[in-house]
């Protein structure tokens, strides 16, 4: 079980939740795609990725869900919403937050289009150093 306090500065998770695959999404700390190369990046390496957010970062984590899918690099395989309690900033009283967790999975032409994301990438600093 997670026990969140203070804002989300201590975060303690018990070592049969954490998982290698798993990203905290916060909607304030990264911008947006950092969050959609860095889930690119854990589905080369474990062929899907499990992004979670709490409360207000809920949106971003749909985001970054939605722009894997609609170009093409991620399927949806789970989504779960829990809500998890919280000690409050202000008043010390348990406050109950919003939690969503999203599962997802590579594409059968993700590899190809990493590949071909990569190969434009270099063609385009070869341009650069040309110039």
């Amino acid at each position: 079980m997670e026990e969140i306090t203070e804002g989300m500065t201590n975060v303690n998770i018990s070592s049969d939740s954490y998982r290698k695959n798993r990203i905290q999404v916060s909607n304030t700390k990264k911008p947006l795609f950092f969050y959609v190369n860095l889930a690119k990046r854990y589905m080369q390496q474990h062929n899907e990725v499990e992004l979670s957010a709490l409360g207000m970062a809920i949106a971003t984590v749909v985001t970054v869900a939605e722009i894997l899918k609609n170009n093409g690099f991620a399927v949806e395989k789970k989504i779960m919403t829990s809500t998890v309690e919280m000690n409050g900033e202000s008043r010390g009283r348990p406050v109950q937050k919003a939690k969503i967790e999203i599962v997802l999975g590579k594409t059968e032409k993700f590899d190809e289009l990493m590949a071909a994301a990569q190969e434009e990438r270099e063609l385009g600093y070869a341009a650069e150093e040309q110039s």
